[in-house]
């Protein structure tokens, strides 16, 4: 960890290809959007890269793949990889989105690592989202640290926000959350703000000043000293409490003076089995300068406290027809087993999978077998191919730099998969595998899109599946009653970033249209019609006349005919005639010009030509008695109702449940659940809920999720109806 003696510089440099998995550290960057992620990966590319054996200064520029996109949004909006390597060791770090609407890229980091790093502004503290984030790699056991940023704010208080995240992440033992250093601040300047310059580890009461832009290790003087002890005392009784010497805290107490190579050795092996969360800070270098505050602790800390590949479990793999197949850990010489955690498009590459490599090993060149999850129902294409794998490549920034294979534990790029997308798995082709899939939130929004010209929906089409083959968090719907083209996404930046891409990299323009959820009609009682159709034009005319009764049927029973015709008033072979205009009919509606449903339709009477009668015919009169019936008929609206489950904090109950009821919701009930949270189901029709995602959000400060089923049509509230009708009718 940072109290350690550090490796000389020389040993620092970027990282191309591990050479076994004990000499990787795959770590997620986890916090809101503003918290410092993307600078933090900058500040930790930096002092790794700094020096190389020559002693000569590298360059520090791009480090992340900032798109024209994150330019505009000011913010990042995709997984992006920086790997650099520090003391021996490659270290993968994958920088995440920290806006809820990219929250399937979070997921992707978290599934490629085997920790996690939490980043948390002095400034802003930790928001719900970051908590929930936490609960869920708690679950899993995944390793923790903590780091705070923005020191340099004027109300920054790095103790404060320590005690925060005590009381935030440390659950029911908040000293398992401690500081292994603390901040020292140099003079106050002319606004009276004094900054931080350097660090103060509590394990071997050194101080390390980064004032000069250069890590320089000092003992502690005069006032320092005091600062240290108290803090120290409780760091050690925290990292002894978790040792795995039983002895130790006894030792201890009874006044032995522990070594520190021991509380050092104790605090790693308490960090890689995820029950001691440490908390550092770091702050981006100054110009010109050469190490960013606390990046050298940071970097210790990952290389000597997180855990390797080997010690995190491989998911959960099947053969195709779905049998478990256990595996070896983590091994170079086992069967291949990788996961693309991120598929994406360069202009000059193609397509570029970003894949951890879980068993075995990844050649250039290799052919291999590619297994999707057959998830169709989000508009994805299913495939389960063959496909030689492109070159191989460990990005830097921009840059792609080319290895020959990548080994269990590793990540890297792979070009030109074109069947491959963000969660298929990369097998041998003579034993293909399937890694079970990660859990990905349901897009919840609705974005309903038209080609702007007609040059652009000859290439929509495409540009939609390759969108959607990006990001499994967007769903694609052709939605076959209200003939929508319908984008699914998280939340209203998630969709912008996804028409962007749309234009910008496929060349296709698109308009948002109102999105229209699928109504029915029905009748609201019995109704007669009689369908006439008499023409006479020269030649064969056509004469087809035929009577109906239309009555009511429950919720589901869907259009049913019935035929009690007597004494062949309507020919036999006619009757199939009016049953297809009546159906027809019925699926372009007869009020509002949606589909009618669950109504019994009888054919009674009618008459027939010896000549002009025709099956056309028929089917026309059998139309035209449907739309009389309907005209003299009281017709209701149906409208789709979903039920809402609505997990939020107990603090936000009452607005939530509130805000359902202004939806015309109906509750059916709630049921706490672990973390002071409460479920609320809830019934609501599915036009009051087309921008639910958004709302919630903001109703529950981003801390709230919720899931929506289709449940049934029932009837629209007849000023509801008529609005809707309205519309339909000024629409025509």
């Amino acid at each position: 960890m940072g109290d350690k003696a550090h490796t000389h510089p020389g040993a620092a440099g970027r990282a191309q290809a591990a050479d076994r998995p004990t000499s990787v550290r795959n770590v997620v960057l986890v916090g809101h959007s503003g918290s410092g992620k993307t600078t933090l990966v900058e500040a930790l590319a930096l002092t790794a890269g700094a020096v190389n054996r020559a002693g000569r200064v590298e360059d520090g520029g791009t480090v992340s793949d900032h798109d024209e996109i994150e330019h505009r949004q000011q913010r990042s909006v995709q997984l992006s990889l920086v790997p650099v390597e520090w003391n021996g060791i490659k270290v993968n770090l994958l920088d995440t989105p920290g806006y809820a609407d990219f929250v399937g890229e979070l997921r992707a980091g978290l599934r490629a690592a085997d920790a996690a790093l939490f980043v948390v502004s002095a400034a802003d503290g930790v928001d719900g989202s970051t908590r929930m984030v936490w609960d869920e790699c708690a679950a899993v056991g995944m390793p923790r640290a903590i780091v705070v940023t923005h020191l340099e704010a004027a109300r920054a208080d790095f103790e404060e926000m320590t005690r925060v995240c005590a009381e935030t992440f440390g659950g029911d033992d908040p000293d398992a959350v401690l500081p292994l250093y603390l901040p020292l601040r140099g003079p106050e300047g002319p606004d009276g703000h004094a900054p931080v310059t350097g660090l103060i580890g509590l394990l071997t009461r050194k101080l390390f000043d980064y004032s000069s832009g250069e890590r320089v290790a000092n003992e502690p003087v005069g006032d320092q000293v005091p600062l240290i002890e108290e803090a120290r005392g409780r760091l050690i009784e925290g990292i002894i409490s978790e040792s795995e010497d039983e002895t130790l805290m006894d030792r201890y107490l009874g006044g032995e003076d522990v070594d520190v190579r021991t509380l050092i050795d104790d605090a790693e092996r308490a960090v890689a089995r995820g029950v001691f969360f440490p908390v550092l800070a770091a702050a981006p270098a100054a110009p010109g300068a050469r190490q960013g505050l606390g990046t050298v602790e940071l970097l210790d800390l990952i290389t000597g406290g997180f855990p390797t590949p080997l010690e995190h479990g491989t998911p959960q793999v099947t053969t195709l027809d779905g049998r478990p197949r256990e595996l070896k850990p983590c091994d170079p010489d086992a069967p291949l087993v990788a996961e693309v955690v991120k598929t994406s498009s360069d202009p000059y590459v193609g397509r570029l999978s970003l894949v951890r490599v879980f068993s075995g090993t990844l050649r250039a060149d290799q052919t291999v077998h590619v297994s999707g999850h057959g998830l169709t129902d989000r508009g994805h294409e299913d495939h389960d191919v063959d496909e030689r794998v492109g070159a191989l490549s460990t990005p830097f920034g921009k840059v792609q730099r080319p290895v020959s294979h990548v080994i269990a534990g590793d990540l890297a790029c792979v070009a030109k998969l074109s069947r491959a997308e963000t969660g298929d798995t990369l097998s041998s082709k003579d034993d293909p595998l399937v890694i079970e899939p990660w859990e990905m939130p349901d897009p919840l929004l609705p974005q309903a899109i038209e080609a702007h010209s007609k040059a652009d929906e000859d290439k929509l089409s495409q540009g939609l599946s390759r969108l959607v083959a990006e990001d499994p968090t967007m769903r694609l719907e052709q939605n076959q009653d209200t003939h929508q083209v319908v984008l699914w996404c998280l939340g209203e930046a998630h969709a912008d970033v996804a028409l962007e891409r749309l234009r910008s990299r496929y060349g296709v323009q698109v308009d948002v249209v109102p999105h229209r959820v699928s109504l029915r009609e029905t009748f609201g009682g019995r109704a007669s019609g009689r369908g006439r159709h008499v023409k006479q034009s020269g030649g064969h005319g056509q004469f087809a006349i035929c009577e109906i009764e239309v009555e009511p049927l429950p919720n589901g029973s869907g259009i049913e005919f019935v035929d009690k015709v007597v004494g062949g008033a309507v020919p036999r072979q006619f009757v199939p005639s009016v049953e297809k205009g009546i159906r027809a009919q019925a699926r372009k509606g007869v009020a509002a010009g949606h589909p009618l449903v669950d109504v019994r339709v009888t054919l009674l009477d009618g008459k027939a030509h010896s000549v002009d009668s025709s099956d056309a015919a028929f089917q026309t009169a059998g139309a035209l008695a449907l739309r009389e019936a309907a005209a003299d008929a009281k017709i209701h609206l149906l409208e789709p109702v979903a039920e809402v489950s609505v997990l939020v904090g107990d603090d936000y109950v009452g607005t939530v449940m509130s805000d359902l009821s202004g939806r015309r919701g109906r509750v059916l009930g709630t049921e706490q659940s672990p973390g002071g949270r409460t479920l609320i189901r809830a019934e609501v029709p599915e036009i009051e809920i087309g921008r639910y995602a958004v709302d919630l959000r903001s109703l529950s400060h981003g801390t709230a999720r919720f899931s929506r089923r289709y449940v049934r049509h029932e009837p629209m509230p007849p000023q509801v109806a008529e609005r809707v009708k309205g519309e339909a009718r000024a629409a025509s």
